[in-house]
């Protein structure tokens, strides 16, 4: 079965922000993007609440399950209990943990099992105890992937930056790629499901799915939503089905 694509509405969100507007509406770009085919939705939202507003979530959750039930809603960011606060009370299908500083533009790496093992094993148990999904974000590397596992994770996120700014170096993507394909197989053998998610794009996807073949999910918004500006929101999501395809 092809990876499920989820719609990260960040950058949608952060252009709505630019101004004291309502557009561009997040809620109506999801809308948009299911009613497209895409199989969920996913938010980031930051302390200082830079494009993810925390008024947004519940929105989003409504939307799903007004309108599209079969549909998943996704909540990623960094574990302090404000975060989690507003998973527990969003009730996404999953929450994405991200080793972020809350001063960082974007997400740049992923978890060290071994040294966060104490601090993540509560919160992960926290999350499940309320019915949430959990994926933990993980370096494209085999290592600690049973520690993952152990911790109570269902999934790992890879996080495919390194392979994403390799867009004009084919050596350097192939050896990227490579190591998440390895990655992935540490995490699938540990009975982890696997995710991938950062700078993907129409054009690097079909490699990173016949690589990872049991690749679960990815989530998309940077590229997504830079492509939307010329194909539209619905067309894009097209695209981007037909990628890992769908």
């Amino acid at each position: 079965m092809a990876a499920k694509l989820s719609v990260n509405l960040n950058a949608v969100a952060l252009l709505r922000n630019r101004r004291d507007l309502p557009w561009p509406s997040v809620e109506h770009l999801g809308r948009i993007a299911l009613e497209a085919g895409a199989h969920g939705l996913t938010v980031h939202p930051r302390p200082d609440q830079r494009h993810t507003r925390f008024s947004d979530p519940p929105v989003l959750r409504a939307l799903i399950d007004d309108a599209f039930p079969r549909a998943e809603f996704n909540i990623e960011g960094f574990p302090d209990e404000q975060f989690i606060a507003l998973a527990e009370a969003a009730q996404p299908d999953q929450v994405t943990l991200v080793p972020d500083d809350p001063r960082q533009a974007t997400s740049d790496h992923g978890w060290d099992f071994s040294a966060e093992r104490e601090r993540l094993a509560p919160i992960v148990a926290r999350l499940k105890k309320g019915g949430m999904r959990v994926s933990l974000f993980a370096e494209p590397s085999p290592d600690g992937m049973e520690i993952a596992k152990a911790l109570g994770a269902d999934r790992i996120e890879l996080f495919t930056g390194p392979y994403g700014g390799c867009h004009d170096d084919s050596a350097k993507a192939a050896k990227a790629l490579e190591a998440l394909g390895k990655a992935a197989d540490a995490a699938l053998a540990a009975g982890l499901a696997v995710n991938a998610g950062h700078d993907l794009t129409v054009a690097n996807l079909p490699a990173l799915v016949r690589r990872i073949p049991r690749l679960a999910e990815v989530s998309i918004g940077h590229g997504l939503t830079a492509d939307a500006l010329e194909f539209g929101m619905a067309g894009t999501v097209r695209r981007f089905l037909a990628a890992l395809g769908h």
